[in-house]
C-alpha cells in the first residue's frame, strides 16, 4: 500500500516521516491489527502502555487502541497533546457503566473501596479510589485492607477471577462484560481442547470460559498443568518459553501477532477465530496517516474530572511491575 499513486513512499514510510515531524510516540495496544502493530513505537497491554504515556519525553502521544486508552493517556500527561485516530473507537466494556450508576453504587456500599478496571471513562474512573488492569488486578486488591469491602467494576469475569485469586468474601462486583470475551465460550474451549488435547491453553481473565476453565482444570477436562489464565502480557512472557506444538489462545484474536512474533516454535490457535473486536479494529493505516497530518482526533478532557480520575491512575500505574511492552 501507497499514500499517492504516484510515489514510492509507503504508509509506514509516512508514518514515520509524520511521527517525527510532530514529536510524537505511537502506541499501540495488542489488539491492534498487526500492521498498526508494526509501525508503532511501543506495543502493549493497557498497563504498559499507561505507563510509557506517563513516562515518555514526546510532546504528542497517538494512541492506537479505544478511546478510554487514549483517556488514560491524556490522565497520566495532561499537559501533553493525546491524539486517537478515530474518536469513534469505543469500548463494549466501557459502556457498561457510567459515573451516575457508580455513585449510586457507592451510595449502597458507603464503607467500600471502589477497583476500576482501566477499561472505563474517565468519569467514572474520577469516582473510583484504584483502577486495575488484568495484569495487575489481583495486587491491586491484595493492597487493600482485608476487611475492607471492595466494589470491583466493570468486568464480572475478571472480577471473579480476582477473588479466586485473592479468596476474599467482600468483593462485591459489577456485572458487565466485554462483548468479545464474553463471547469465547466454555465450549468453544472444551472443543478445541479435544481436538488438541496435547495444546496450552492461556485463557484471559475477562473471557466467558476463564471460570469454566478453571473448574474444568480441576476436575481434568482440562490439563490443569498446561491451562493458564493470563493478561495480555502474561500471555506474551508465557508465550516466549513454550516448547509445545500448540498453544490455544482465548483472546482477541489481535493477540496472535505478537505471540508469533516471539515464539516461531509455537503454533498459536485462536480458541473463538471469530473474536475480533470492531472497535480496535477500526484503528487503520489511512486514519493513522490523517491522525498525524491533520492532529486528529484530540482528547478532551473536562477539567473537574482530570484531577481526581488521575489520582486512580497514578495509583494504578505505581502498583507491581512493568509488564508487555515492547
Amino acid at each position: 500500500m501507497t499514500i499517492g499513486q504516484n510515489t514510492a513512499i509507503t504508509w509506514q514510510d509516512e508514518v514515520r516521516r509524520l511521527a517525527q515531524e510532530r514529536d510524537a510516540v505511537i502506541l499501540a495496544h495488542n489488539y491492534q491489527e498487526p500492521a498498526i502493530q508494526d509501525v508503532a513505537d511501543h506495543v502493549g497491554d493497557s498497563l504498559a502502555l499507561s505507563r510509557i504515556a506517563a513516562e515518555t519525553d514526546a510532546s504528542t502521544i497517538v494512541f492506537c487502541g479505544v478511546h478510554f486508552m487514549a483517556e488514560t493517556a491524556k490522565l497520566l500527561s495532561p499537559d501533553k497533546t493525546v491524539l486517537i485516530p478515530t474518536a469513534q473507537a469505543g469500548c463494549s466494556l466501557a459502556d457498561t457503566i457510567d459515573a451516575d450508576q457508580l455513585r449510586a453504587w457507592k451510595a449502597e456500599h458507603p464503607d467500600a473501596a471502589v477497583v476500576a478496571y482501566v477499561n472505563t471513562t474517565a468519569a467514572v474512573k474520577a469516582e473510583a479510589d484504584v483502577c486495575c488492569t488484568s495484569s495487575n488486578a489481583v495486587e491491586v486488591v491484595n493492597s487493600i485492607p482485608a476487611d475492607q469491602p471492595i466494589l470491583f467494576l466493570p468486568d464480572q469475569f475478571l472480577g471473579a477471577h480476582v477473588r479466586r485469586q485473592t479468596g476474599r468474601d467482600n468483593i462485591e462486583v459489577w456485572m458487565g462484560e466485554c462483548h468479545v470475551h464474553a463471547g469465547i465460550s466454555a465450549a468453544d474451549l472444551r472443543a478445541q481442547v479435544a481436538a488438541d488435547p496435547e495444546a496450552e491453553v492461556l485463557v484471559h481473565p475477562e473471557c466467558g470460559c476463564a471460570s469454566s476453565a478453571i473448574w474444568l482444570a480441576g476436575v481434568g477436562d482440562l490439563p490443569a498443568e498446561r491451562t493458564h489464565i493470563l493478561s495480555t502480557a502474561g500471555m506474551l512472557d508465557t508465550a516466549r518459553d513454550l516448547t509445545s506444538k500448540t498453544a490455544l489462545i482465548a483472546t482477541e484474536i489481535g493477540m496472535l501477532h505478537q505471540l508469533r512474533k516471539v515464539n516461531q516454535r509455537t503454533n498459536f490457535v485462536p480458541v473463538n477465530p471469530k473474536a475480533s473486536c470492531r472497535f480496535m479494529k477500526m484503528i487503520t493505516p489511512e486514519l493513522l496517516v490523517r491522525c498525524l497530518r491533520g492532529g486528529r482526533d484530540e482528547i478532551q478532557l473536562p477539567p473537574e474530572i482530570v484531577e481526581r480520575a488521575r489520582r486512580s491512575v497514578e495509583r494504578m500505574v505505581a502498583i507491581g511491575k512493568p509488564a508487555g511492552a515492547r
